[in-house]
């Protein structure tokens, strides 16, 4: 979970200081990774992902929590406006016994952190 602050610096033309001013921009959020097991029957990464290819983007609000080991949740990250660009399935290995996972690539438009406690 990334946010940068954009830093824009001026000098305001009326200053007797001869340095510049500092001040936050626009945020930008880095795209957010989700993996999971994967479940006969269960395609709702696909089925979403779908609606991009689509041009009928379904964009949803998430929300994401960090729980301790009473399950109570410690951190929650809320997701605004995400949605998929990029699912990639497990590697197919006839061979292998490992844990078949899927993931998700979302891009989203705003994250805020809340702490609990």
């Amino acid at each position: 979970l990334e946010v940068t602050t954009e830093k824009i610096e001026y000098r305001d033309g009326a200053s007797k200081e001869y340095h510049k001013t500092r001040m936050p921009g626009m945020q930008t959020f880095g795209d957010l990774t989700l993996k999971r097991g994967v479940f006969a029957g269960d395609n709702e990464y696909y089925a979403w992902w779908n609606t991009v290819t689509l041009n009928t983007i379904e964009r949803r609000d998430i929300t994401i929590s960090l729980l301790n080991e009473a399950h109570q949740p410690v951190v929650v990250w809320k997701v605004k406006k995400a949605w998929p660009t990029k699912v990639t399935s497990t590697d197919l290995n006839a061979s292998g016994n490992e844990t078949a996972i899927e993931t998700l690539v979302l891009t989203h438009e705003g994250l805020t952190m809340e702490h609990s406690g």
